[in-house]
C-alpha cells in the first residue's frame, strides 16, 4: 500500500489519460482542491468503467454488478474506519474527510451507475431529472464542498449545472448509447415530438426528430441559464473553475443545438482547441459570456 500522495496521484493519472473536458479546468485549482477535485473525478470514473466496459471488451451485466458491489462495499468500509487495497477509494474518502463532502453523493453516483446494468425507459421529465441528478448533480455537489461556496444557494444552482451538463453528455452521446441497448430521451417527450423508437434507432433526420431535438436543447439550455447563478456563491477557486467548464459544455451544447437532429446519427465532439479557448474566455468573461468560437 503506497502513501495517500501515491493515491492522489494514481487519481490524477486517470484524470490525465481520461481524455476528459474536465482536465484543462480542475488544473486551474490550487494544488489541494485540486487534488480533491481529482479524486473525485477518478472516483466516478472508475464507476462508469465498471458499468460501460471499452469498445475491444463489451461489459458482462452479472460480472459487472458484482464489481459494483465490490466497489460499493469497499466505500462504505473505508467510510466506516476500515481499509482498503484500491488507491483510488483511499483518495476519495481523504476527500471526503478532508473538505466535508456528504458521503450520500458517492452512494447516489454508485446507484446511478448501478441503474445502467439493466437500462430501463426514461418515462418523463422527472424521472430524467432524478438520473442526473445521480450521475452527475451528486459529484458536481461533491466538488462544490472541495472548492468552496459562500451561500446555501449554491446547492440548487449546482443542480442545475449537473443537469445540463449530463444532458449534454447525453445528447452528443445519443449513437453511442444506442449500441449500448440505452435511450435517455424521456419517453414522454417522443410522444410529444410524434417520434417512434425506431426512428431513433435509423437517425435519418426527420421532422419528428427536429421536433424531439428541440425539445430536449430548450429543456437543457433552461438548466444551462439557471445554472449561471452558481457563479455568485462561489468562492474564487469555485468561481475560476465553474466558469471554465461551464463554457467548455456550454461549447459542445451550442455544437448539439446547431446540429439539429443530426445528433440522432453521429456523436458531437468539438475539436479541443474550441473547448480549451471557450474554457478560457469563460473563465474571463462568466457563463454569459459563451459563445461559439467557430
Amino acid at each position: 500500500m503506497g502513501t495517500l500522495a501515491d493515491d492522489h496521484d494514481a487519481c490524477a493519472a486517470l484524470l490525465a489519460g481520461s481524455g476528459s473536458s474536465f482536465a484543462l479546468p480542475i488544473r486551474l485549482l490550487p494544488a489541494w482542491k485540486r487534488r480533491g477535485t481529482t479524486a473525485l473525478y477518478a472516483f466516478c470514473r472508475r464507476a462508469d468503467d465498471i458499468v460501460d466496459g471499452t469498445d475491444s471488451l463489451p461489459v458482462d451485466a452479472t460480472a459487472a454488478a458484482a464489481e459494483l458491489e465490490r466497489f460499493s462495499a469497499d466505500l462504505e468500509g473505508m467510510l466506516a474506519g476500515g481499509r482498503s487495497d484500491d488507491p483510488v477509494i483511499r483518495a476519495v474518502v481523504d476527500t471526503v474527510r478532508r473538505f466535508g463532502v456528504p458521503a450520500g453523493y458517492l452512494r447516489a453516483v454508485i446507484e446511478g451507475v448501478r441503474s445502467d446494468l439493466a437500462p430501463r425507459p426514461i418515462a418523463d421529465v422527472a424521472a430524467l431529472e432524478a438520473y442526473c441528478a445521480r450521475v452527475a448533480s451528486a459529484v458536481g455537489l461533491a466538488a462544490l464542498h472541495v472548492w468552496g461556496f459562500t451561500s446555501p444557494e449554491a446547492l440548487p444552482a449546482g443542480h442545475a449545472c449537473g443537469l445540463a451538463f449530463q444532458m449534454t453528455n447525453i445528447l452528443r452521446d445519443i449513437p453511442e448509447d444506442l449500441s449500448r441497448g440505452r435511450l435517455y430521451l424521456p419517453a414522454s417527450d417522443l410522444v410529444a415530438a410524434g417520434c417512434r423508437t425506431e426512428d431513433i434507432h435509423r437517425g435519418a433526420p426527420t421532422p419528428a426528430l427536429e421536433r424531439l431535438a428541440a425539445i430536449e436543447v430548450a429543456r437543457a439550455d433552461a438548466w444551462f441559464r439557471r445554472a449561471r447563478r452558481l457563479d455568485r456563491f462561489l468562492s474564487t477557486d469555485g468561481r475560476i473553475v465553474f466558469r471554465a467548464m461551464y463554457g467548455a459544455y456550454r461549447t459542445i451544447f451550442l455544437e448539439v443545438r446547431r446540429r439539429g437532429a443530426a445528433v440522432f446519427s453521429s456523436r458531437v465532439t468539438p475539436p479541443k482547441p474550441w473547448l480549451a479557448s471557450a474554457a478560457l474566455l469563460a473563465v474571463v468573461a462568466g457563463p454569459r459570456g459563451v459563445r461559439r468560437p467557430w
